[in-house]
């Protein structure tokens, strides 16, 4: 039988992804300049690829283009963090919710929790993270919500980029991932909602107190 080789991806895609990389592992840091010419030299294309690839930022808010300014990374300040966490709250526990209630699979949480533990690095445990989180939603079994949530994903990344290069927190974050895990297994789905809730509220009131008193969760609770 013969292997399907895989799709090599094309310039403009390589860069985006190596943008993104760095700008979610705090190698290119919020408000930082990015300069066309000195990317497209770092990364060995023209400045086409690259200009595609910060428009594509753009339009997911990693990045920023002014008239004036250029293109920078996108600052993370207290409304950003309100805006994109409220999202998250009013959406991601209903997602959960839902794929419990529904018997759906969550081996992808429990694989990307796997890797998050055994992370040697932060890049690598911010991704895993990520996943983890997406793993939850995604099976909710309305895919519009999935993709709702994908919008704001890379936004909430760069939330906490800022906020971990401040105040790391992972340890704490891993055993509140490890307990949403274990009530969604068990079928708690309202359990697991409440708890992936109170997980998402108490990171940006940590990160952000200013932005996390004015975050109204579900019961009155911030």
């Amino acid at each position: 039988m013969t292997s399907v080789p895989t799709p090599i991806p094309s310039r403009t895609q390589y860069v985006l992804e190596e943008i993104k990389r760095r700008i979610l592992t705090g190698q290119l840091t919020p408000g930082q300049a990015l300069v066309e010419t000195e990317l497209a030299a770092q990364f060995g294309v023209s400045k086409t690829p690259v200009r595609e690839a910060l428009k594509t930022l753009a339009g997911t808010g990693l990045v920023v283009m002014s008239q004036y300014k250029g293109v920078t990374v996108r600052m993370v300040d207290a409304d950003m963090a309100r805006e994109v966490y409220d999202v998250r709250l009013l959406l991601e526990p209903e997602a959960l919710k839902r794929a419990v209630r529904r018997g759906a699979s969550l081996d992808a949480a429990r694989d990307a929790l796997a890797r998050a533990d055994a992370a040697t690095d932060t890049a690598e445990r911010s991704l895993a993270n990520r996943e983890f989180h997406r793993a939850l939603y995604l099976p909710c079994g309305n895919p519009l919500l999935g993709r709702m949530l994908d919008e704001v994903r890379d936004q909430a990344a760069l939330v906490s980029a800022v906020a971990w290069a401040a105040s790391p927190s992972w340890e704490r974050e891993a055993g509140e991932h490890r307990e949403i895990l274990r009530l969604a297994l068990e079928g708690d789905a309202d359990g697991a909602g409440r708890a992936l809730h109170a997980h998402i509220a108490s990171f940006v009131e940590r990160a952000f107190p200013e932005a996390g008193a004015e975050v109204q969760g579900e019961d009155g609770q911030a």
